[in-house]
């Protein structure tokens, strides 16, 4: 079978086609239209559609619209109720569900020649649980599934376990309580974009300290059926609101903590649930919003009651596009295959490469290895831009379109964070070869998505001081040869030379902006970022050869 699944409704549209069970192809809208999570999350951007990521995937894989044989859609309006029943202040929700009644018809104009009868509403949450319980390895037996983020149509949370690739719902937490809204609200009270920069909110708490957890903990409780219930929560009387681009302070450092810290326990309460009511899966996949919160997911991975711990890499709602698409094929009678990477969006062949360096007129050249070219130079303590195959899928750098650099010099975190033009006190993480890991780690492994935070083991931390945050850890992406050869081989030359398995990775894109996704977008940073070498495939472009300093 043949689906074409689509997120559209909140915010992060996206696309992902799959075919006979397995995903051929994934992309955020983002990566197409160059703005920043491909809109913003209001209702009236609800019939905004991933037109560009949509059409690239049926063309990548040879597709013609009218052969699918059906098109997801991440969201059900017939579940939906008046927002002011759900408790939920939002006046113009009516519109949203509105246009996601006509979803079919707007997906008719935006594909020409789709039957909109060949469009099938699936439950949000549904969506989110089959990119993670669907897509995961194979567990050997039941994968229990946790869904949390801001909210679907009636709810933010699904607690259920997948038998046999059918998913068991065995709870859900009505709105209006949300941990994904909690925490969108703690991020709007700190003066960051909501839906946007929650990550510098769990960023940020660790330079604090949880003194408002007993506060929190009777706003915040966790109840018997596996649910849960958020008050109604006075920021302003823990710490005066920041203005957008307003100066933090330990008070707002300690808020963070404090609701950090209360998110955390919260997780492991339903999780300890969820493994009781699913008769003991050994295996828990999580997805939603806040199955980005690496911080949490290291704590439940620690402390929680399973064997292993799978996150979705799309774990936002762009991943309900892929969700849908997984969740509608099982129902046409198709068993899904598990993702074996996230590197499912657009790549381009090593002539279009050097035809687009042809066009800038940009000097280059073609060395042996362009991984040890790369490692050269980042020895030498250079920035590297590197492109590599396929564009990654979720928010993830993950060696394909990633900005690396030395984690041994104690000045890389500002250098990097002022190329991309972030704050300071965000950390930057390490890409580490997979069969060094536990020499300088404690935690999740393998960890090759990098959602998850583990410890830098003491002995290793003022050998590596740019990867290693404040409270002592750091975001690690395990690298596997069998799966990242390249980067692999990168990571072994950079360890020859250096003596450090270990080199920097963060996405390539600075601040406000999508990741790079076409090979003229990693040539227009690399002109205006002070970047020492660009990889682009095998080609090498030094500053040194335009004339810049180094």
């Amino acid at each position: 079978m043949r689906v074409l699944g689509i997120n559209a409704i909140f915010h992060d549209p996206a696309a992902a086609l799959v075919v006979d069970g397995r995903v051929v192809a994934a992309a955020e809208e983002e990566r197409f239209s160059r703005r920043k999570h491909g809109k913003r999350p209001v209702p009236f951007s609800a019939w905004e559609l991933p037109e560009l990521s949509a059409a690239w995937c049926l063309a990548s894989a040879g597709i013609d619209v009218d052969s699918l044989d059906a098109v997801a859609y991440s969201f059900d309006p017939g579940l939906c109720r008046d927002a002011a029943e759900l408790g939920l202040s939002d006046p113009w929700d009516w519109l949203r569900i509105d246009y996601a009644r006509r979803a079919p018809q707007f997906l008719a104009a935006a594909l020409p020649g789709l039957d909109p009868d060949r469009v099938r509403f699936v439950p949000h949450h549904v969506a989110h649980a089959a990119s993670a319980g669907l897509a995961a390895p194979p567990a050997g037996d039941d994968t229990a599934v946790l869904v949390l983020d801001g909210r679907g149509e009636v709810a933010s949370h699904l607690a259920g376990v997948y038998r046999d690739g059918r998913l068991s719902p065995l709870h859900s937490q009505q709105l209006p309580h949300s941990l994904g809204l909690l925490y969108e609200d703690l991020t709007r009270h700190l003066g960051f974009l909501h839906s946007s920069d929650e990550y510098k909110v769990m960023a940020l708490a660790s330079y604090g300290r949880p003194k408002h957890l007993g506060l929190l903990r009777d706003l915040v409780r966790v109840t018997d059926d596996g649910g849960f219930q958020v008050e109604r929560i006075d920021w302003a009387g823990m710490a005066k609101a920041v203005a957008a681009g307003g100066e933090l302070t330990e008070e707002h450092a300690d808020l963070a903590a404090s609701v950090q810290t209360r998110l955390e326990e919260v997780i492991l309460d339903l999780s300890r649930w969820l493994y009781d009511a699913s008769g003991g899966a050994s295996t828990l996949a999580l997805a939603g919003g806040v199955a980005l919160n690496c911080v949490a997911n290291a704590r439940l991975a620690a402390e929680g009651p399973y064997r292993d711990v799978w996150v979705q890499p799309a774990a936002g709602d762009a991943g309900t596009a892929l969700g849908a698409a997984l969740h509608v094929a099982g129902e046409l009678g198709d068993r899904s295959t598990p993702m074996m990477g996230a590197d499912l969006g657009r790549g381009w062949s090593d002539d279009e490469l050097e035809a687009e360096l042809r066009r800038a007129a940009l000097p280059y050249t073609r060395p042996a290895s362009i991984a040890a070219e790369a490692a050269r130079v980042l020895a030498d303590n250079g920035i590297v831009a590197w492109y590599q195959g396929r564009s990654e899928y979720g928010p993830r750098a993950l060696g394909h379109r990633s900005l690396l650099a030395h984690p041994g010099d104690p000045d890389t975190t500002r250098r990097m964070n002022d190329v991309k033009g972030r704050e300071q006190f965000r950390p930057i993480a390490p890409m580490v070869r997979a069969e060094c890991f536990a020499d300088l780690f404690d935690g999740v492994y393998p960890s090759p998505y990098m959602l998850f935070v583990h410890r830098v083991r003491p002995e290793w931390r003022d050998r590596i001081p740019a990867v290693t945050h404040v409270d002592g850890t750091a975001r690690v992406q395990t690298v596997h040869p069998e799966t990242e050869p390249l980067v692999a081989e990168l990571l072994a030359e950079f360890e020859r030379r250096t003596g450090l398995p270990v080199v920097v990775n963060t996405s390539l894109n600075t601040a406000g902006r999508p990741m790079v996704d076409t090979p003229r977008e990693a040539m227009e940073l690399f002109g205006s970022a002070p970047v020492d070498l660009l990889a682009l495939g095998p080609f090498a472009v030094h500053r040194r050869a335009l004339g810049g300093a180094r």
